[in-house]
């Protein structure tokens, strides 16, 4: 992770034109944006089409960002307006469609470690409940949960009441829980990793 003084610097540079340190911003921060739009949307050829068109408007206004405000940030907010777009314009995949896609079975070898299986059945565990929450829902959660922003910064990002922010935390938790419950499959999964 890049500290602020550094990213500064990168960005100074690349509002000057430096193609290397734009470069380096988008490798920077690529894997974080793709993670959360593949969270916020569960399709990867949306989440790369997002990231892609949302690097694509920071290098045309580069010269517009205010280092004052985290960069991180900025990235973000633009793959979000996009991805909402999008949205706006395609009628998005049914419920069911979401479920098959996030509970779909991985290509790996059954001779896997066992702390390798139980990775890869919470992994899917939580992606069958984060599918199941509201886009807001999901958006608060992977923001807060995977990408470690604190309550303060997703209640700025989102332009809502802290208050707001961690009522949805609850709600979504509480939905997940109630998702992984009333599967038995899910269930017995989940308590095989939690042991």
């Amino acid at each position: 992770m890049l500290s602020k003084a550094h990213e500064n610097r990168l960005i100074r540079r690349a509002q000057r034109g430096d193609g290397t340190a734009i470069e380096e911003l988008i490798r920077e921060h690529q894997g974080a944006l793709y993670a959360f739009m593949m969270r916020l949307s569960g399709r990867p050829d949306v989440a790369e089409d997002m990231v892609q068109e949302a690097f694509v408007r920071v290098i045309k206004n580069i010269g517009r960002f205010d280092t004052r405000f985290r960069f991180s940030t900025w990235i973000f907010t633009i793959a979000r307006r996009l991805y909402v777009n999008h949205m706006q314009k395609h009628r998005p995949s049914s419920d069911s469609e979401a479920m098959e896609f996030w509970a779909s079975d991985s290509d790996r070898p059954d001779d896997v470690v066992v702390a390798d299986e139980k990775r890869d059945h919470l992994r899917r565990i939580l992606d069958v409940a984060v599918a199941c929450l509201t886009p807001l829902q999901r958006e608060i959660v992977t923001l807060f949960h995977h990408q470690d922003w604190s309550i303060e910064a997703v209640s700025s990002h989102l332009a809502m009441p802290e208050g707001t922010i961690k009522s949805h935390l609850h709600r979504a938790r509480k939905r997940m829980h109630a998702v992984i419950n009333s599967d038995e499959e899910l269930a017995r999964k989940a308590e095989e990793v939690m042991e």
